[in-house]
């Protein structure tokens, strides 16, 4: 990777990871879509396959892989942080604990299932893009990108809701898979005009200018 590149892949692999926690943090809101409602962290989450795609699509499966990886670490951290400030005492004049942790703690099961379902899920994205980059020979990237982030979602929907909700009674798992799909499908059909726009940004930037050498990676 040349040092022009450097730059712009850092900057996506930090909005990646911006996107994957603020999705964990503010998951435990549910909103109202008109008669659907999902977790407030939908949106944020969905960003971050578009972000691996456009990586994927510019420098390759492995630095996205390499990003995707580096998720996990990101996630645990944000994580033991958070219960290290839940577990710290509170001081005398500060009221607000209880809510402090019913807001931004989380059960085991819903960790577990959100790591489970993020690792495989954006590994199946990168895979899938990069087969049908192969199969499609580089061409069609609207369809690559919503084939590849469609299945990704629906791996990392039933596999996060499964882990997370199954078993528990009231929980309605159809519905919530459903209405969860249904959500992220339309905004993988959205986002692609935002791949469009990234991979042809990136590639201007990175491109080498008129008289210059190209440099070596």
């Amino acid at each position: 990777m040349t040092d022009r590149e450097l730059s712009p892949f850092i900057y996506l692999g930090i909005a990646f990871h911006a996107s994957l926690v603020a999705a964990n943090v503010v998951a435990v809101k549910i909103v109202g879509l008109g008669p659907l409602f999902v977790p407030a962290g939908v949106l944020a989450y969905s960003i971050t396959f578009p972000l691996a795609d456009v990586i994927t699509e510019v420098w390759g499966r492995k630095k996205a892989r390499v990003v995707i990886n580096a998720g996990i670490v990101t996630q645990l951290l944000v994580w033991v942080l958070i219960s290290i400030a839940i577990a710290l005492a509170p001081a005398a004049f500060w009221p607000n604990q209880a809510a402090y942790a019913l807001v931004l703690g989380q059960s085991n099961r819903i960790i577990l299932g959100s790591l489970v379902a993020y690792y495989i899920s954006q590994h199946v994205d990168v895979w899938l893009f990069s087969l049908l980059k192969t199969l499609l020979r580089e061409r069609h990237l609207w369809l690559r990108n919503n084939v590849s982030t469609m299945a990704a979602q629906t791996v990392d929907t039933v596999i996060f809701i499964g882990i997370a909700f199954y078993g528990l009674p009231g929980y309605p798992i159809l519905a919530m898979i459903l209405t969860q799909l249904l959500v992220k499908y339309v905004i993988a059909a959205l986002d692609t005009p935002v791949v469009y726009g990234l991979v042809y940004a990136v590639r201007r930037f990175i491109a080498p200018k008129p008289g210059e050498m190209p440099a070596s990676a």
